[in-house]
């Protein structure tokens, strides 16, 4: 499953994608994460549907007391990309 998602709220400047990586790799999931010219934060993760809602869960509490999530927008696919890793753009 492939979920590709923006993320808004204190997401810049805070560590996010590096918490975001960590935790999709504790997950076991792959993708990619990068920040947009908007303030907000854009991702695509695969992995199973509960690899994925685990992830999440943890994406909406904020990570670590600096981040601050106010939404998250999932656009979902069944069809995966084949990404080996989970990367920072």
């Amino acid at each position: 499953m492939n979920k590709h998602l923006t993320i808004s709220g204190r997401v810049q400047g805070v560590g996010f994608r590096y918490t975001a990586q960590m935790k999709a790799k504790e997950h076991h999931l792959v993708g990619w994460v990068r920040n947009k010219m908007d303030g907000t934060v854009e991702m695509e993760v695969e992995g199973t549907k509960q690899q994925l809602d685990s992830f999440l869960n943890e994406l909406k509490s904020g990570l670590n007391r600096f981040i601050q999530v106010e939404n998250i927008e999932e656009f979902i696919s069944d069809e995966d990309k084949g990404y080996n890793n989970f990367s920072i753009k």
